[in-house]
């Protein structure tokens, strides 16, 4: 009885501290209460913003399930707004305003495809745009509001069966690689009837049908694998343009067997800037590499690319005359360059801008003078200003919150920001990020919570770099007492976390309300801190990060307040990976938790969509024997008859990032050793389900890790 006596002490000695605040705990189904923005876009006169905001509801169809509802919302930008929402029906999301800000496209589901809608904030209901068969999404206004840019995603199969689409009739030509046909024969028209008794073509006519019917997939692909599922199917992304009324003609911008990443109009013309890859030699599973191209006249010239490099996102300037993209090689280590290019001139006079952080939503100054991003950095994504003649980069805001989403126009800057106040709001402030004015209260219901406040710390670790952690306390931390720590630690592995970072809001004040401490980290190959540290665990996905993040752990427990006797430790993904390393390395931890992990690299390499992470951080592989001695060498299964810590591992069933069958090698083996270790599957989930998933299964996860940790430092 004596060994329970704190942890029911506990809860007694807490109470009076949090009574006197007036706050209260975090709760786990606070979860279904966290309200997020997205898709933050001002009007052109900046009086008015719309956002998308994902609320989680109880699906009244299905007791006890939850389900997330996308509406679009308005908000005036001035000192007394008060956010409206515009739309009811469910999965409304990407507004887009007309340029006389009378009108709002934006997208909805209807008839089990993505269609575009017109909103007008004159009066009235939502009038559908258009009824693309293959679905319409992220809707751009043309500069005089007359037509409307939009994507559309088309099957390789409905291309060659659509006459508007390929109106030749032809084939790709790059090889489709199925195996005993001369190039693309097999994508010719088979016109034979469908009959197993036939002949040949007949018999062929039959299994294309069982194939069009799901009785079977035949992969004959390299990527075939999906987020839930494989699919022999091949994708394109095109885009088109329609008339701003509905019923209009839908007219394509590109066209062929190629995939295109992005679009923008040069302003003042029929032209348009995209990025794709239109080597027609290269499968679309086996092309890394994406260009910058110039659409003008029906004539398509090529503006920046080269062998090995990729174009990222990109704007062009308001007058048309620059565009601000990304550029860099197409290795998962690899950090692009930001780089400027006068539309008038050549790939020779293109200038590249040192800022070596990944970056995105950039936005242009009405006087092209300046470029605004945001990068994640040193544990936020702060708000970054590029002055574009000088090519100094100027950051606007903090490290301690985030930038989910922003606009400029003018002299008024809105975003919606994350921080450990609260997980989403909006806010208006001038350019430079000063006299902050928020605009919404959607996440209120978190003043009235105890909040632990992370602590940033540094150290340098064994390569010289700076790694920097952060220690939360307990909710109602009183000195002198001791408590569990967590150790948490982020996937990716090029991931980062800190205080701007959205994605664990919830678990670490969840796990901080429950009495423990929490201690996380970015260790070497983490995001956010540039090209060498993004690079230095490559063929070190083990040992170097295990020192960085039980440096943190130990610097933690070196303040006092940590119980070393209930040291925990969790992650997902890579972070799952690493949990498995460490506990077969290190004997410390009373119980630990891996989610949707990677526990041997080879099997990965097979089974895990996100197989390219093994020839980009180990340099070949499993049948190349250099490779292979890596790959053995870095696989936590390698170290399983070391594992004695009571370990709980949970992976979604229908996980093709990283795959399941590694989990259920590293569980079986942990049970013929006879180790304490219990296995969580969840039906339907996939790799995203902590994040975006089913979310009675998104608190089951959290509360059974809870239980189990539980278990294990009262045993």
């Amino acid at each position: 009885m004596k060994k329970h006596l704190p942890f029911l002490l506990l809860p007694l000695l807490m109470g009076p501290a949090l009574a006197q605040t007036g706050v209260r705990k975090v709760k786990v189904t606070d979860l279904l209460r966290i309200k997020s923005i997205s898709g933050v876009t001002l009007n052109n006169d900046a009086s008015r913003l719309a956002c998308t905001v994902t609320a989680i509801e109880p699906d009244p169809e299905n007791k006890g399930e939850f389900r997330y509802l996308n509406q679009v919302w308005m908000s005036g930008t001035g000192d007394n707004a008060a956010p409206v929402q515009l739309t009811t029906k469910d999965g409304s999301s990407q507004p887009a305003w007309s340029p006389d800000g009378t009108r709002l496209a934006f997208v909805r589901l209807a008839d089990h495809k993505p269609q575009i809608f017109l909103l007008s904030l004159l009066g009235g209901e939502a009038v559908q745009l258009t009824h693309y068969k293959y679905g319409a999404g992220t809707p751009k206004w043309s500069a005089d509001g007359r037509k409307i840019l939009f994507s559309s995603n088309i099957s390789l199969r409905e291309m060659l069966e659509d006459s508007l689409l390929d109106p030749q009739g032809g084939l790709p030509a790059w090889p489709y690689e199925k195996p005993g046909f001369d190039r693309n024969s097999n994508l010719a028209p088979n016109s034979a009837r469908a009959d197993a008794d036939g002949n040949l073509d007949e018999i062929r006519a039959y299994l294309a049908n069982n194939e069009k019917e799901k009785k079977a997939k035949v992969l004959d692909r390299l990527q075939f694998q999906e987020e839930a599922t494989t699919s022999s199917e091949i994708f394109f992304n095109h885009f088109f343009i329609t008339d701003a009324s509905p019923a209009a003609a839908v007219t394509e911008l590109t066209r062929g067997f190629y995939s295109y990443f992005g679009i923008d109009n040069v302003p003042g013309s029929n032209h348009f800037i995209f990025s794709g890859n239109m080597d027609p030699s290269q499968h679309p599973d086996r092309a890394q590499e994406s260009s910058l191209y110039l659409l003008a006249d029906g004539n398509t010239t090529l503006l920046a690319g080269a062998p090995g490099k990729r174009v990222g996102g990109f704007k062009v300037s308001p007058s048309g005359k620059w565009v601000i993209f990304d550029y860099g090689g197409t290795h998962i280590t690899d950090i692009p360059q930001l780089a400027l290019l006068p539309l008038n001139g050549s790939a020779a006079e293109m200038i590249l801008i040192p800022f070596d952080r990944s970056r995105g939503n950039y936005t242009w100054s009405a006087d092209e003078e300046s470029v605004y991003c945001s990068a994640q950095s040193n544990g936020g994504a702060p708000l970054y200003k590029v002055h574009i003649p000088s090519g100094q980069v100027e950051r606007l805001s903090g490290f301690d919150n985030g930038i989910v989403s922003f606009d400029v126009k003018g002299n008024t800057l809105v975003y919606a920001k994350t921080q450990v106040s609260d997980p989403f709001e909006l806010y208006r402030a001038d350019t430079l990020a000063k006299n902050e004015t928020v605009l919404s209260s959607f996440n209120s219901w978190t003043r009235d919570r105890d909040l632990s406040t992370p602590e940033k710390h540094s150290f340098v670790n064994s390569k010289g770099k700076e790694v920097e952690y952060w220690e939360m306390k307990p909710a109602g931390y009183i000195p002198g007492q001791k408590y569990p720590l967590l150790l948490e630690i982020h996937g990716g592995p090029t991931a980062m976390w800190g205080p701007g970072e959205t994605s664990m809001w919830h678990e670490f004040q969840y796990f901080c309300s429950q009495g423990y401490g929490v201690v996380y980290s970015n260790p070497r190959g983490s995001g956010g801190y540039g090209t060498e540290f993004l690079r230095a665990n490559v063929e070190d996905w083990g040992t170097g990060p295990t020192s960085d993040v039980l440096t943190a752990l130990d610097n933690t427990v070196a303040e006092g307040w940590a119980d070393t006797s209930k040291l925990l430790i969790t992650g997902g993904s890579y972070a799952g990976y690493l949990v498995s390393w460490i506990i077969g390395h290190d004997h410390r931890f009373k119980a630990a938790c891996s989610q949707r992990g990677v526990y041997d690299l080879s099997t990965f390499f097979g089974e895990g969509n996100a197989w390219r992470l093994v020839p980009d951080f180990f340099g070949g592989y499993p049948w190349q024997p250099e490779a292979k001695k890596i790959l053995d060498r870095e696989s936590p299964i390698t170290y399983v008859q070391n594992i004695t810590t009571p370990y709980i591992m949970f992976h979604g069933e229908n996980d093709l990032r990283t795959g399941t069958i590694q989990g259920e090698m590293l569980y079986k083996s942990l049970k013929v050793l006879g180790r304490p270790v219990e296995y969580v599957r969840h039906p339907g989930g996939t790799h995203e389900l902590t994040r975006s998933g089913n979310n009675r299964q998104r608190i089951d996860q959290m509360l059974r890790t809870y239980e189990f940790f539980e278990r294990w430092i009262h045993y």
